[in-house]
């Protein structure tokens, strides 16, 4: 890749974000010479080993490697058999640990499976070599000392150096203490070439005998070492010297055991190195939200929602862009400072990253293509030094360009060929395109050039583009828009800043006729995008409107799915008991009817009760719906009923005989003679063998009837709390309507449910007349949802 592309793109300035990410010299030196890969093998591998490096930091966090210093100096000196210094040393064992803790680095988990990935070999070959990080902390404590424990002769001989140096001071303190205390300057012990001595005034020199080591600035004083100490002085200096000897002897050891381990030493730190750099790669992608670009050998770019990494997040704008697909030019166009060279930058720039391994500030599913070489002439290329304008420079460049470039190249020019006649200008700005497109090399450009729009509508796999500009703020947007050509919005720029309206009219004459036929067409189709995007804008808002008020509506469908399961399921729950409660209650009115009916009528009645028992006993245990069937009581137990398959008709009046209860007919008979039998709220299911048509049953609400036509006795303990007159004209519904509140009420029903259908109404009203006039009925009122509606009269009769 040649560096002038390098620089021009300003991928220098991407290496020192990557830099400022590593932590470790050698990282850091991997990081500044970066350049893009030669073989698209290696840019995917290298593309791999960051997004591994960032799926690990996202599981496991970053990696340190703070610790990691370049010691290769220090190894080979070690091989040489040369002693390494206490810092030298230090570095090695600080390099050691840090290696020790990257090796264990996502391993705290050990249950945990995990996923191999392309940095798994460099961490199972890092060797920590534990033992001689810890030999070396052992025996150097910091940068200047030695530890005490590092050899038992270095303990020894600090021992001793201690204990004559507190005899030294001992003595010493005995003669501040004693007679020559006058001749002293001051009270206190000093060292002079590390030798323990006394300040003795001068005129008292011959008072002290010993070894006069110095002497003030003035003269008054002499340090003078008293002969009393002068042999345990001696001792200590040789003590000292062989302190540093076995120190030597300590380093030497150590430098040793590094010199043999060297070679594994020096490879840790390359892999450290290169783990440095990929995990600097990873943090500056985590940086910049980047991704990895999916890459090709078609020569095909594809950006979505790309963003210029140098420039803040917070104020870049992205932009979306295609390259190689469906064109192989573009023709960028739009006013200055719109933002056609950020975006021409950005499509460089991020190719090169892409090409170097490193990820991308986009979108997911961007594309980039593997290019061998990437050509740019971006800027203001004037050279003072070899006397080139403007646009010779930016010529030179160009003719470069055109000299080497290939269909495997991509070419980035900024304001192609302008700094020279406009007419001239366009006309080499067309040709140098037209050169490069018949070679197929994907180019993008800049220009003001209202030819090369032209050029792009009018050539095939050429397109323009344009930087969307808002002419209301005179601020660019900086979107930009493919297949658009852009305008320079001079004159509307001007008005807005405040030029007269009579110059910029003058101008306007001053247009060439059919420039300003184009840049009317160009208005015509800017004020057409605009409109379409906001109608777009706005089937996208109703669309999103109504995938909110379908989510709604789905939520509340499954909210009253769980409600009318909820409903259902209390209503069986009470259909349950109202049984449970039917059943106890017709086991107490048999039990009852003892006292006041013949043996023969008590049979019957026995027999009537163990078989509705056995009924409602099977339907008991299950909640599984509230429709209770007598069709499963045993063949010898069923009764026998008068009517026949052919009589049965929807809607005609029965009485269940083994329930006493009277009823509607739902459903027609099956072949087994089973159907369907509405009784107030509950629907039966029974066998057409227990049914009797209520127009041959006695009329009365027992459960047996007497040979002398009257009620029986236990009658009134048994009164249904509903009667059903549907199907009976007014005279028979009232009479039969008379008996069955006498009946009810003497039974002391609290109140009643009279059926009388909704038809044309005449029933209903029959019963309501004639409840307003009954003496024992307090109330009444229109059935609610759930007991009948209209079709039902509920009346509740007094307490007295």
């Amino acid at each position: 890749m040649n560096k002038k592309a390098l620089h021009t793109l300003e991928f220098d300035k991407i290496l020192l974000l990557l830099e400022a990410e590593a932590a470790s010299e050698r990282g850091k030196e991997l990081c500044r010479s970066l350049v893009p890969f030669s073989s698209i093998e290696d840019i995917e591998h290298a593309q791999g080993e960051t997004g591994d490096a960032l799926q690990r930091i996202f599981k496991y966090g970053s990696p340190s490697f703070s610790g990691v210093r370049d010691t290769g100096k220090s190894l080979r000196q070690a091989v040489a058999g040369a002693v390494l210094s206490m810092n030298e040393l230090l570095d090695i064992a600080s390099f050691l640990e840090v290696t020790k803790e990257v090796k264990s680095y996502g391993d705290s988990n050990p249950e945990e499976t995990k996923v191999p990935d392309s940095l798994d070999d460099r961490f199972s070959c890092l060797e920590s070599l534990d033992y001689v990080a810890k030999e070396i902390r052992r025996c150097i404590l910091d940068s200047d000392t030695v530890s005490d424990d590092a050899s038992p002769e270095l303990k020894d001989i600090r021992r001793k150096i201690k204990n004559t140096r507190s005899n030294v001071h001992s003595t010493l303190s005995k003669m501040i203490s004693g007679r020559i205390s006058e001749y002293l300057m001051d009270r206190m012990i000093v060292t002079r070439d590390n030798r323990y001595c006394l300040p003795v005034r001068s005129e008292y020199k011959s008072q002290v005998p010993g070894i006069v080591h110095d002497q003030s600035g003035t003269g008054s004083t002499l340090f003078i070492e008293p002969k009393a100490v002068v042999e345990m002085n001696n001792e200590i200096k040789e003590l000292e010297l062989k302190e540093r000897e076995e120190i030597n002897s300590i380093l030497k050891a150590l430098s040793f055991e590094a010199g043999q381990n060297a070679e594994i030493i020096e490879a840790d730190l390359t892999i450290m190195a290169e783990l440095d750099f990929i995990f600097a790669k990873a943090a500056l992608a985590l940086n910049m939200n980047a991704v990895r670009p999916e890459f090709n050998t078609g020569e095909i770019i594809r950006l979505r929602a790309a963003r210029h990494p140098l420039i803040d997040a917070d104020k870049v704008v992205p932009i979306d862009l295609e390259l190689g697909e469906s064109f192989d030019l573009l023709v960028v166009t739009g006013p200055n400072t719109g933002g056609k060279t950020v975006s021409l930058k950005t499509v460089g720039l991020l190719e090169l990253m892409g090409l170097s391994g490193l990820h991308i500030p986009a979108g997911d599913r961007s594309a980039l293509s593997f290019f061998r070489e990437i050509y740019a002439d971006i800027g203001d290329e004037q050279s003072i030094e070899q006397s080139l304008s403007t646009f010779s420079s930016h010529m030179t460049n160009i003719v470069e360009i055109l000299k080497d470039a290939n269909i495997t190249c991509l070419c980035l020019f900024d304001e192609l060929c302008a700094g020279t006649d406009p007419t001239e200008g366009a006309a080499l700005a067309m040709a140098v395109l037209d050169f490069l497109h018949k070679k197929s090399i994907r180019t993008m450009a800049t220009t003001h050039y209202p030819e090369l729009k032209e050029y792009a509508l009018s050539t095939a796999w050429v397109e323009n583009a344009c930087l969307e500009f808002d002419v209301e703020s005179l601020r660019p947007t900086y979107r930009i828009l493919v297949g658009i050509p852009g305008k320079s919005n001079a004159f509307a720029i001007s008005k807005r800043l405040g030029l007269p309206d009579r110059i910029i009219n003058d101008a306007k004459k001053r247009v060439n006729e059919e420039d300003e036929k184009f840049e009317k067409v160009l208005a015509s189709l800017e004020e057409n995008r605009v409109t379409l995007e906001k109608k777009q804008k706005e089937i996208s808002d109703t669309q999103a409107e109504i995938e909110r008020l379908q989510s709604e509506l789905d939520s509340g469908r499954q909210r009253l799915n769980e409600s009318k399961e909820k409903i259902l399921s209390s209503a069986k729950e009470e259909a349950r008991l109202i049984l449970k409660e039917a059943k106890e209650t017709a086991d107490a009115a048999i039990k009852n009817m003892q006292k006041y009916a013949d043996s023969d009528t008590l049979k019957a009645a026995e027999k009537d009760r163990a078989a509705l028992r056995e009924s409602l006993n099977k339907t008991l245990p299950s909640s599984s719906g509230i429709s209770p069937t007598l069709s499963a009581v045993p063949e010898q137990d069923k009764p026998h009923g008068n009517l026949r398959r052919k009589q049965v008709k929807i809607g005609m009046n029965v009485r269940i005989i083994s329930l006493n209860l009277k009823g509607t007919v739902q459903t027609l008979p099956d072949n087994n003679g089973n159907l369907s039998v509405q009784c107030g709220i509950i629907k039966y299911d029974v066998n057409i063998n227990d049914l009797n048509s209520e127009d041959t049953a006695r009329r009365g609400y027992g459960i047996g009837s007497l040979s002398s036509g009257k009620k029986p006795l236990g009658h009134t303990k048994t009164i249904h709390p509903e009667i059903n007159l549907i199907g009976k004209n007014s005279d028979d519904a009232r009479e039969e309507l008379s008996s069955y509140l006498d009946d009810a009420f003497v039974s002391h029903l609290s109140q009643v449910r009279i059926v009388h259908g909704k038809g044309s109404g005449i029933l209903r009203e029959t019963v309501r007349s004639y409840l307003k006039n009954c003496r024992y009925v307090r109330e009444f009122r229109e059935g609610e949802f759930g007991e009948g509606d209209s079709g039902v009269t509920i009346a509740v009769f007094k307490n007295d």
